[in-house]
Order: C-alpha cells, then sequence, then structure tokens
C-alpha cells in the first residue's frame, strides 16, 4: 500500500510592528493630570485659608482644618488621576490582533505611567508654583496651632540665637565673679542696669537649658533683683519663682507645639502617601475603562457603517 507523504507548513509567528506603548496618549493624559491637580490645589488653598483665622474663637480648629487637607489630597488625587488615565487609555490606537487580558493590561500600564508622569511633573515643575500657593494657608495654620507658645520663647529663642561663643561661656564667667553682697553690684553701676540685666538674662538661659534653677543661682538672683528694685529679699525671691515658672511654662509650651508639628508632618506624609496609591489605582482603572469604550466605539461604528 503506498504511503503519502504530506507536507504541513508551519508559518512562523511575526512579531508586531506596533509598539505596546503609546507615549502619546501617556504624555497627554500626564499634562491633563498636572493642570487639573494645579487648579484643585489652587481651589483647595483657598478654601483653606476661609477656614483659618488668626482671631480666637474664629475659624476651623486645627483638627478639622488637618482632616479637610486629607480629604481635599485625596480627592484631588482622585479626579486628576481619573481624568489622566481615562485621556491616556481613550486616545491610544486600537490593538489588533491583541487578546483581550493583554489589552486589558495594557489599558491598565499606560493609566499608570499617566499617573507616574503627571506626580513627576507636579513634584518637579510644578512644585515651586503649589509652595506659593499653599504656603500660605500652611503657615496660617502652624500660627494658629503654635502660636501662643512661640509668642511665649520667642524673646528666650531671640537671646539664644544671637548668643556668640564666647557669650556661652559668660555664665561660668559670671559665677568666678560674682560679689558677696549684689548691692555692691549696682554701687560699682549706679547708672546703668546693664551688667544686672545681663548677668541675669545669662542665668535664666543657663537654668532653661539645663531644666532647672540651682540653689546658688536662685539666691543670687533673689538678692540681684532685691538690690536693683529696693523689693525685700522675699519679695524678690517671689518675683523670681513668678518668672522662673513662666519661663518653664513656655519651655513646655513651646515643646507641646514642636511635638504637635512633628506629628502633623508624619501625618501628612502618610496621607499624602496614601493619596498617591489612591491615585495610581484611578488612574490604571481609569484607562482600562477608556480604553474598553474606546474599542467598543469603534467596534459598533464599523458594524453599523
Amino acid at each position: 500500500m503506498p504511503s503519502t507523504l504530506t507536507t504541513v507548513d508551519v508559518s512562523a509567528p511575526t512579531e508586531s510592528s506596533s509598539p505596546a506603548v503609546s507615549w502619546g496618549p501617556i504624555v497627554a493624559g500626564a499634562f491633563a493630570a498636572s493642570t487639573l491637580t494645579f487648579i484643585l490645589m489652587l481651589l483647595g488653598s483657598g478654601l483653606g485659608l476661609s477656614m483659618v483665622s488668626p482671631w480666637s474663637g474664629s475659624g476651623a480648629s486645627v483638627t478639622t482644618f488637618a482632616v479637610s487637607t486629607a480629604v481635599w489630597l485625596i480627592v484631588v488625587q482622585w479626579l486628576s488621576s481619573a481624568l489622566g488615565g481615562y485621556l491616556a487609555g481613550r486616545l491610544r490606537t486600537k490593538w489588533v490582533g491583541i487578546h483581550t487580558d493583554e489589552v486589558f493590561f495594557r489599558d491598565t500600564a499606560h493609566g499608570f505611567l499617566a499617573w507616574a508622569l503627571a506626580t513627576l511633573l507636579v513634584a518637579g515643575v510644578l512644585g515651586t508654583a503649589l509652595s506659593a500657593a499653599i504656603g500660605t494657608g500652611v503657615q496660617a495654620a502652624s500660627t494658629v496651632a503654635s502660636g501662643a507658645a512661640m509668642g511665649a520663647s520667642a524673646g528666650a529663642a531671640a537671646n539664644a540665637g544671637s548668643a556668640s561663643t564666647n557669650d556661652a561661656t559668660s555664665y561660668f564667667v559670671d559665677t568666678l565673679f560674682r560679689p558677696a553682697d549684689p548691692a555692691r553690684l549696682a554701687a560699682a553701676n549706679p547708672e546703668s542696669d546693664a551688667a544686672a540685666t545681663a548677668q541675669a538674662s545669662r542665668i535664666l538661659i543657663a537654668s532653661a537649658a539645663a531644666g532647672e534653677i540651682s540653689a546658688d543661682d536662685k539666691t543670687y538672683l533673689s538678692r540681684l533683683v532685691a538690690a536693683r528694685t529696693g523689693l525685700s529679699e522675699a519679695d524678690a525671691t517671689a518675683r523670681v519663682d513668678a518668672v522662673i515658672a513662666r519661663a518653664q511654662d513656655a519651655k513646655v509650651k513651646a515643646q507641646q507645639a514642636a511635638d504637635t508639628a512633628r506629628k502633623a508632618g508624619a501625618t501628612f506624609s502618610l496621607i499624602g502617601a496614601l493619596s498617591l496609591v489612591v491615585g495610581a489605582f484611578i488612574a490604571s482603572a481609569a484607562a482600562a475603562l477608556g480604553g474598553r469604550q474606546r474599542d467598543e466605539e469603534e467596534a459598533i461604528f464599523l458594524t453599523n457603517r
């Protein structure tokens, strides 16, 4: 029985000439998302300034302002990412001969790339403009949060910040040359209180840095105040105690304000990261939606033509 040989031609798969990434739609979506982000941030800055007031009891609280800022950041990412991703998916050219799952993946990737490029544009190119736009609102909010503490400690901070390296050792020099009777210091400088004031300032600064005032410093400061003001030593001691208590209270308030600012900064960073993650997800989903609608609309058009 004769055998029949059959030749089967197997054609090798050919690579598609169209690239999988369409940078045109990605760039267009990124620019659209960046522009919308800038507009929404300006709008949010205006709303934030209307919420903050320097007058006590007026405007929103710091907690309300922080929560509103967090919500607005997520809203900005939601809207801008949705617009950029949708445009990136809707504007790309149709891929022919590609499986549906691959089309979905490519559309999702296009939305993610559009979001990533828009984020870089906002952070790099528009960062300075955004900082200038919202900087006033952030400064006003921080002033409302820590205005009292900063006002109470401004004088001590100015004195500490303006002290030179030589002034840092002036307190220890003072301890070497303190007179046994502070009245002698007044007699030596009858027309000027500068020496006594400078010495008292250095004692208070050194005590604030150490966290407490030593018994010797407190006794000498009380006697110095008594010699300069004419008060009795008991009254001078009471005045010194009151001033030290106020200085300690100002220090505590300044520390609380610094801790509040630290927590606010950490919370803002976490919320900012969360909003970016939300934006990446929304951009990817919007691009998949836009790409699917584009293919469906084209299929309907070709069917009805």
